[in-house]
């Protein structure tokens, strides 16, 4: 079996330091949650920009400065901004850090409700527009999908030839509005992917652990961290991502499985065949 890649999402858009003391905001704070992801074996940090008071910005210079404060600390880590951005923020707003030199990118693949009057809105029109520059500028796109039509459509747009291999998908569980993550939905969305895709799971709150253990025994990879989920165990915060991440290597080891280095994430997912 392959080995585990973990990616680890150290801060998010929706959450604050009100919901947990340790979530970053700031350049130095973000490096800092990076580094110990990495360390314990993360190899993609998925990095969501914010300033110090913590509001959430897709811009450019902001993201360059997360960039290469984590690169100074880890630099053979995986770095993978996101293009959701935040709920309300333009199509060409969430493209910004596309234009940084990155080699890895969200691509959110469908529209959700997400609880109350929020929408985060993912056209048809969007994801195409998504999958032609990261394609143009040699990025490649985890394929964010929170319910089975979001496999369906990257699979109609694969086959038109406006999204391309590798794919890698993400499975995006939990999220109000969105699929749950009991194990029957983990294996539903699973058995809708191609053979030749590979696949990570986020949990969202309580599903964290439970499907990262799913995803471990069935071969898939993982996504733990402070945007996803505050908490190590029930009533109890996690001090940090390096606790995420090291109960996600706890959970690999008793399964069996070794954690994937960044180098050896990129040849897994053949992050290399798709700049060709």
């Amino acid at each position: 079996m392959n080995k585990l890649i973990i990616t680890c999402a150290i801060t998010g858009a929706e959450v604050t330091k009100k919901d947990n003391p340790y979530v970053p905001y700031t350049i130095d704070e973000m490096a800092d949650e990076a580094y110990r992801a990495y360390k314990a074996g993360a190899s993609i940090i998925h990095v969501h920009a914010r300033y110090d008071d913590g509001t959430p910005t897709q811009d450019m210079d902001r993201y360059k400065k997360i960039i290469d404060a984590i690169l100074k600390r880890c630099p053979d880590v995986i770095i993978q901004p996101s293009t959701g951005g935040a709920i309300g923020m333009s199509r060409d707003e969430r493209l910004l850090p596309l234009k940084l030199d990155i080699e890895m990118a969200t691509l959110d693949c469908g529209t959700l409700n997400f609880g109350g009057d929020q929408i985060f809105v993912n056209t048809e029109n969007d994801i195409i527009h998504y999958a032609k520059v990261m394609k143009e500028r040699h990025i490649f796109p985890e394929l964010e999908c929170f319910e089975k039509g979001h496999i369906d459509l990257v699979l109609r747009l694969h086959k038109k030839g406006l999204i391309h291999a590798p794919l890698h998908f993400s499975f995006v569980l939990g999220v109000n509005g969105g699929m749950a993550g009991e194990e029957r939905d983990f294996l539903f969305l699973k058995d809708s992917i191609p053979k030749d895709a590979t696949y990570s799971v986020a949990g969202i709150g309580k599903y964290e652990f439970p499907l990262a253990e799913l995803s471990i025994r069935h071969g898939g990879h993982v996504r733990v961290g402070l945007e996803d989920n505050l908490y190590i165990e029930k009533g109890k915060h996690a001090e940090g991502n390096e606790a995420l991440v090291r109960k996600a290597v706890q959970m690999a080891h008793a399964s069996g499985r070794d954690i994937a280095t960044p180098d050896e994430a990129r040849k897994i997912l053949g992050i290399g065949g798709y700049k060709t």
